[in-house]
């Protein structure tokens, strides 16, 4: 046999490595889902609460002028 004709082996066989970056990936992307999620849910809170004030303020609008 000739140096440098065989190939190197992967522990765990071939597909290992594939699996291996596969898994990696998935981790990534469930993390980066979370993450999305979580920034989602804060933007829509905070959604809400601009939403409660601009109607707070709306209704101060509309409301008559106090006479004296």
């Amino acid at each position: 046999m000739a140096f440098g004709t065989q190939e190197p082996e992967c522990p765990g066989g071939r597909r290992a490595l594939p699996t291996i970056l596969e898994l990696a990936f998935l981790r990534r992307l469930t993390t980066d889902n979370r993450t999305l999620d979580e920034r989602l849910k804060a933007a829509r809170s905070n959604l809400r609460f601009q939403d409660r004030r601009v109607a707070d303020l709306e209704a101060r609008i509309a409301e008559p002028a106090p006479t004296s």
